[in-house]
């Protein structure tokens, strides 16, 4: 029931709208129901008296229909528009939602799950959750007053008749519930196959390029095809239930017409029932029926939308493992000394990849991390900006715990480079103002200039506003690397982290983006991780990390007089390996 009590707290908002489209709907069915009433009364009633009386009756009757099927038409009008207004702005909520929460969650969360997966439950599975909030309550609600009401009506024509009919109904019921159950199972399926495409074409289509350089679209065809008929599989499974589902009520239906045929001709036959009695009582019958064939068609739409909402649930309710505290404050006024205190961390259930590290770095110095890959370099980094939180001991900025501030202080006050850089897709100027939103045209251009990418950005033909293409493709990897730095450069933080950042450039590339790393790093805090040993020579201190910790640490000159590990890197560079070993 909570999951009921999840979907009906999206209403709330619409109250006004969805108490409007039940009020209509209690008008239609009511329409509908009043005509063989109308029939009843004409032929028990008018259809005896002369014709003159006749006419004058059947003039006021036309009248009144004419006025009650005006306002069944403005009523179904609201219905079919406002009523799918009503879903179609629930979809957005639950949308808007479950993209907010999207945000919220913890890298650990993107670790494990596909970015397909993710956009299929932001996408499908929210359409047929609108359909069933628009439909759902609406067709509950008309076919529930129409079975009751016609049912009722039944009764007072002919109870034995009724008793007939109530009685198929109740298998017809108990054969709906069972078929139910298994249809529940199957289109859950159905929305884990669907994922499973959408995470296939992401996949290879975010991976075009390497596809293409392997010539590999075979081996992409084959695994494609391996999720589609999966999917296909999944979606014949369905409709075989489903048909077995809608034959077997259609089946119902002609027991109960041919229940009204035999037993209507029966009790005509002893007298009990009417000619003009059976004639309104199987105008009932289709009244009956209706509701119950819009029951059994929205089955498949309800199990649609029900498997949606329980798999947008799944989502809402995973807990970030990254939380803010209740009493965390705003981290303020920050010079940037920063102290890792016996930290110690590991993904999952993996081994240890740091153990007891201890580090502290003062304000406006420069810390660079080397060694080899795996030995925990990256994590440490990740670590200060909480996109992890410790698994023992503590990172200090200033001296506050980071777990002590809000995330969005904390962050704003460090500045991330990144080896993989990734560009949006729009112009260069929404890529560089995405380190500060409200930026002016000068901020802008200053922060290009400082990048050394200002006089490329004016050669191109749109300028600021060239488009770079999806994921930046139209941009080389230097010239996406200092539109990377001018946007450090306009967020202006007081901590800067330089990850691997110069790694994958030719050397034209590198001198450039060294001397705009070398200017962005002034007056900041500045952690770098290099395999590129030449880039970190003026570092005030070098960590030399391996698998086993923290081996060496000194300045450049000092770690190459203790001719250890990082000498031993730094002379295999000299001698034309342009990087450290894997280890």
């Amino acid at each position: 029931m909570s999951i009921w009590a999840k979907f009906i707290h999206y209403y709330k908002p619409y109250r006004g709208l969805f108490f409007t489209d039940l009020v209509c709907a209690s008008i239609v069915s009511l329409v509908d129901i009043t005509f063989p009433q109308i029939l009843y009364f004409l032929t028990h009633v008018v259809f005896t008296r002369d014709t003159a009386e006749i006419g004058q009756t059947l003039g006021i009757i036309a009248a009144g229909m004419t006025v009650m099927y005006g306002i069944r038409y403005a009523c179904q009008y609201y219905i079919t528009t406002w009523g799918h207004i009503m879903g179609a702005r629930m979809e957005s909520d639950m949308r808007q939602d479950l993209f907010d929460h999207y945000q919220r969650l913890s890298f650990s969360y993107y670790d494990r799950n596909n970015t397909g997966e993710m956009m299929s439950k932001l996408v499908s599975d929210l359409f047929d959750i609108s359909e069933l909030a628009h439909h759902g309550p609406e067709n509950l609600f008309i076919c529930t007053l129409k079975i009751i009401g016609s049912f009722a009506l039944l009764l007072f024509l002919n109870v034995k008749m009724t008793v007939i009919l109530f009685l198929i109904t109740l298998v017809m019921i108990y054969f709906s519930i069972y078929k139910n159950r298994k249809m529940k199972a199957v289109f859950m399926d159905n929305r884990k196959k669907i994922a499973g495409v959408n995470s296939r074409v992401q996949d290879s289509l975010s991976g075009i390029r390497v596809v293409k350089s392997f010539a590999n679209e075979d081996l992409e065809r084959e695994k494609f095809c391996d999720s589609n008929l999966r999917f296909l599989d999944s979606k014949v499974s369905s409709y075989q239930i489903m048909g077995s589902f809608q034959a077997g009520n259609g089946l119902f239906q002609g027991l109960l017409y041919t229940a009204v045929l035999v037993s209507g001709g029966f009790f005509i036959a002893n007298g009990s029932l009417e000619i003009g009695d059976l004639a309104v009582y199987a105008l009932y019958i289709g009244i009956f029926m209706n509701p119950i064939d819009v029951l059994i068609n929205f089955t498949e739409q309800f199990q649609k939308g029900y498997s949606g909402f329980k798999r947008f649930q799944e989502v809402i309710n995973t807990t970030p493992e990254i939380l803010e505290r209740s009493d965390a404050v705003a981290l303020t006024n920050v010079q940037g000394h920063i102290v890792y205190q016996d930290v110690s961390f590991r993904y999952d259930q993996s081994t240890g990849v740091l153990d007891g590290v201890n580090i502290s770095i003062d304000a406006g110095k420069t810390v660079a991390l080397v060694g080899p890959s795996g030995g925990g370099k990256t994590t440490l980094c990740s670590l200060l900006p909480r996109f992890y939180d410790v698994n023992a001991g503590a990172i200090r900025i200033d001296g506050k715990d980071v777990r002590d501030v809000t995330l969005k202080s904390l962050r704003r006050a460090i500045g991330i480079v990144q080896q993989d850089v990734y560009m949006f897709a729009g112009t260069v100027r929404e890529n560089i103002t995405y380190g500060k939103p409200d930026a002016t045209d000068a901020e802008i251009i200053e922060a290009a200039k400082n990048a050394n990418i200002h006089d490329f950005i004016m050669s191109l033909d749109d300028g600021y506003e060239t488009y770079v293409g999806e994921r930046g493709t139209r941009l080389s990897g230097g010239q996406k690397q200092r539109l990377a730095i001018a946007r450090v450069f306009l967020k202006n933080p007081k901590i800067l982290i330089l990850d691997e950042a110069t790694s994958a450039l030719d050397n034209e590339s590198e001198r450039y983006i060294q001397d705009s790393l070398e200017r962005l790093s002034q007056n900041r805090t500045t952690i770098v991780v290099a395999h590129r040993l030449s880039t970190i020579r003026n570092a005030d201190e070098i960590i030399v990390i391996d698998h086993n910790g923290i081996q060496e640490r000194g300045n450049h000159a000092q770690l190459l007089s203790q001719n250890g590990l990082y000498a031993k890197y730094y002379n295999m560079q000299f001698e034309g390996l342009d990087e450290l070993p894997d280890g």
